[in-house]
């Protein structure tokens, strides 16, 4: 059954699914839809055009769906896409998107969001990333899936981050990180590939020795992007068992726009 707290406000026109939990004092606006089995802590607003999938569990104190910091947005009808599963920690804030990109900010499913963690407007995340205390996204950032940040990090607007990417404790992020690899610092470096992170998801001797190859051709032999993004999606005849990670990081490096981290 639906279950909310006789201090809590949920306006005509939201959509609560069943097993729908709304704590203590917490908002829900009219255009709110919630999935099935989702838990809403205490004291958190929930507004806007958002929604918002099934088994997510919302800490108490957030703010999901408030309209953009953008002094771009004029009231426009835009939205938040929230998937399953996720966990969000206490103070968060994810926004709505802006029309003139789309007007859509999306969250995948199986995140792990901690504390104070902002997400900005029309970013776009994936799903099975872990962001750790005060990570903020600025406008228009795009995670890929099981990218990990480190807390007190920042990215900076329109920056991408590859899938399986790391980014260490209080880096500024301010140039595309591609995947599989490890940066931190600010300036921000890359200290190497996420060798370790993608063991643990699975990654067998074949698939890492290809990763590393990768960022060797990146980072080790001396060339320049274009040189080394044609020998990257070159590889792929030479270690056909890698040749979904490889297209993983052809793709990424395709579509780069504020040049690579070094």
């Amino acid at each position: 059954m639906t279950t909310i707290h006789p201090t809590a406000i949920v306006e005509p026109g939201a959509q609560l699914d069943d097993g729908v939990s709304v704590g203590a004092f917490s908002i829900v606006r009219a255009q709110v839809r919630i999935g099935a089995g989702t838990t809403i802590g205490p004291h958190c607003v929930i507004e806007g055009r958002t929604t918002i999938g099934r088994d997510n569990r919302i800490f108490q104190f957030n703010s999901i769906g408030a309209v953009p910091q953008d002094k771009k947005y004029a009231g426009e009808d835009t939205e938040l896409v929230i998937g399953d599963r996720n966990l969000i920690r206490e103070f968060c804030t994810f926004n709505l998107g802006v029309p003139q990109a789309g007007g859509i900010t999306r969250v995948g499913s199986d995140n792990w969001i901690m504390a104070y963690t902002h997400i900005a407007h029309d970013c776009e995340v994936g799903n099975h990333t872990t962001l750790a205390n005060n990570t903020t996204l600025g406008g228009h950032v795009q995670l890929g899936d099981w990218v990990t940040i480190g807390g007190l990090t920042g990215i900076h607007q329109f920056v991408k981050i590859g899938a399986h990417a790391m980014a260490g404790f209080a880096s500024a992020v301010t140039q595309d990180v591609p995947p599989y690899m490890m940066v931190d610092g600010n300036p921000l470096a890359v200290r190497g590939f996420n060798v370790e992170g993608l063991r643990r998801r699975g990654f067998g001797p074949e698939r890492l020795a290809a990763v590393k190859q990768m960022h060797r051709l990146l980072y080790r032999d001396g060339l320049n992007f274009e040189v080394a993004r044609q020998a990257i999606t070159a590889l792929a005849a030479e270690r056909p068992e890698a040749a979904a990670d490889i297209a993983v990081m052809s793709e990424f490096l395709a579509q780069v726009t504020r040049g690579i981290a070094r």
